[in-house]
């Protein structure tokens, strides 16, 4: 199992439609996280910006994420939340972090 970290900032005004689309998460795409081997999934806020967390339990991370990215479904609810990010890294919507500390 491994950690991840990572980040992205809202656009002003993001915020209100991000939060009304994860209120209600499209029953595939949850199936599709849970078949890419994604565990213990959380996102935050704060002051605009958006802080995932999830582990990974497989063990080929590159190619679970390309038959997510490669899923439909997923590919349209992509397209439903990327219109409210501004992210660090321009056409990386969400940008890894590096782990400094961790306890079990």
């Amino acid at each position: 199992m491994k950690r991840y970290g990572m980040v992205t900032r809202l656009k002003p005004g993001g915020y209100e439609n991000y939060k009304k689309l994860h209120a209600d998460i499209w029953p595939d795409v949850l199936w599709m996280i849970e078949h890419c081997n994604i565990r213990n999934y959380s996102i935050y806020y704060r002051e605009g910006l958006l802080f995932s967390y999830f582990e990974y339990v497989g063990d080929d991370f590159e190619k679970d994420m390309a038959v997510m990215a490669a899923d439909e479904t997923t590919q349209r609810w992509w397209k439903a939340c990327t219109p409210d990010f501004d992210p660090y890294v321009p056409g990386e919507y969400w940008a890894p972090m590096e782990e400094l500390f961790h306890l079990d």
